[in-house]
């Protein structure tokens, strides 16, 4: 399979330079990754909003080594969400945030990730938002979930993100799946082992069928993070039977892919929200993108071979 190669290549510094030469990279990041600084996503947002559509919003960059860059990746999510403000659209885009940026891996990372994360949180309901923490390798997890835990003390709004493929999300989703919780579902992108992650695609999508019904039938709000279209009429159809309007759940999917999915979904009145990065260290997020999907990977390889 080429998933596990390609997400080893994300952490490889001689693929890095090598993607990053090729001259069609830019042009192919741009479906993905629609611009480096707040100022240029403006209008992807304006877009979006007045399509209706909403957004969740991810500052990409995850190689943090040292407290400063820890507080400058926190300080451009309160730059994003005094964009936002002024633009009046603070309750159409919430913020996605991978704790890695805020120094979770560094000394008393989980610490200084709070004290980070915090300010943010707190920045965005005071404009009528939410911040959802992502799922990031399974290591992470049992930190993530404390600080979930521990900032819907004071902002109970605040989301997280689980993912299929791993053997405990079962369990998680039904910790999770509680009245004023919001829960995004996702298969997983990082390479996992054997041990604690399904490996087989159909044995992923089974668990994401299980976990989701869990989700559908509690108490919480839960956030479909699929472009697949069976899983898409499946969460329809368990959404339909544990009784939820359509303002009870919404999907989520990424920017650039199945675009013609967010509008049909949004015209037949749910909630769709698209998932928009953007930012400059995009290399590790962009090769997860292409690990996901074998048609990203082609779409990739034939741009190269045409317009390289």
């Amino acid at each position: 399979m080429l998933g596990p190669v390609i997400l080893a290549a994300s952490r490889s510094d001689r693929m890095r330079r090598l993607v990053s030469a090729a001259p069609v990279t830019k042009q192919v990041v741009d479906r993905f990754i629609p611009g480096e600084t707040v100022d240029a996503i403006v209008p992807i947002i304006e877009e979006a909003v007045a399509s209706g559509l909403e957004l969740t919003m991810d500052v990409v960059g995850e190689d943090i080594t040292t407290p400063e860059q820890a507080a400058a990746a926190r300080d451009a999510y309160l730059e994003l969400i005094g964009h936002l403000k002024r633009l009046g659209h603070g309750t159409k885009a919430e913020m996605s945030v991978k704790l890695s940026m805020f120094g979770q891996a560094l000394e008393n990372g989980h610490e200084l990730a709070l004290a980070n994360v915090r300010p943010v949180v707190e920045a965005a309901a005071a404009i009528g938002t939410t911040v959802t923490l992502d799922a990031e390798d399974h290591t992470t997890l049992d930190s993530m979930f404390a600080i979930h835990e521990e900032l819907r003390k004071d902002f109970p709004q605040t989301g997280c993100v689980i993912q299929s493929y791993l053997f405990r999300t079962e369990d998680d989703a039904r910790r999770l799946a509680a009245d004023g919780s919001r829960v995004r579902l996702v298969k997983g992108a990082y390479k996992e082992p054997a041990s604690v992650a399904y490996q087989d695609k159909a044995d992923i999508d089974k668990a994401y069928v299980r976990v989701l019904r869990i989700l559908m039938e509690g108490d919480g709000y839960p956030m479909v993070g699929s472009h697949d279209p069976r899983l898409v009429a499946i969460a329809q159809e368990l959404a339909h039977r544990a009784g939820r309007k359509l303002d009870d759940y919404e999907f989520q999917m990424l920017y650039g892919i199945r675009s013609d999915e967010h509008h049909r979904l949004a015209a037949e009145g749910h909630r769709m929200r698209v998932y928009t990065a953007y930012g400059t260290d995009w290399y590790g997020y962009f090769m997860r993108r292409l690990a996901e999907k074998p048609a990203n990977l082609l779409f990739f390889l034939r741009s190269m071979l045409t317009k390289g």
